[in-house]
């Protein structure tokens, strides 16, 4: 008899987002982006799974990724900043791995898309209450860190 070869699950899921900032219209401090998908009913960060090319593209793939999905989402072009931590966590019961970015708005105009229905801009404490899931809140202060030490 033949041995049965067990199911190998597929890897994690893929994934590449951004923490998308702005100087706030008052002139004092930050704001951050964050999206409602109607599809979850969640608030969380810009984000989504990498396409084939970009999976494939080791050296600059996720960057792209990143950057294409908070311009799919947001409606924003944005610069990319420094590496912020990689989260890992379950989504629908399989290993998601999120590679993000800290990104400053440059350019650009939020619609209403097929993924997005609302997008806010939040002072970081009040974007840091608003997230649904507490694996996004850390990503705050990264950023800030991130920022702080660019700026000092």
């Amino acid at each position: 008899m033949d041995p049965v070869t067990p199911h190998t699950p597929a890897g994690p899921v893929r994934a590449a987002g951004c923490v998308l900032w702005r100087r706030a219209p008052s002139g004092d401090g930050i704001e951050l982006a964050l999206v409602h998908r109607p599809k979850y009913g969640d608030w969380s960060w810009p984000k989504g799974k990498l396409n084939r090319a970009e999976r494939e593209d080791a050296r600059c793939g996720e960057r792209r990724a990143a950057r294409r999905e908070v311009r799919e989402e947001t409606g924003m072009e944005c610069e990319l900043g420094a590496p912020l931590p990689t989260m890992r966590y379950l989504a629908q019961g399989r290993p998601k791995v999120v590679s993000y970015w800290a990104a400053e708005a440059t350019d650009g105009e939020f619609a209403v898309n097929r993924e997005v229905d609302r997008l806010l801009w939040l002072s970081p404490r009040d974007a840091r209450r608003h997230l649904t899931y507490d694996h996004d809140r850390p990503l705050v202060d990264a950023l800030l860190n991130t920022l702080h030490q660019v700026c000092d």
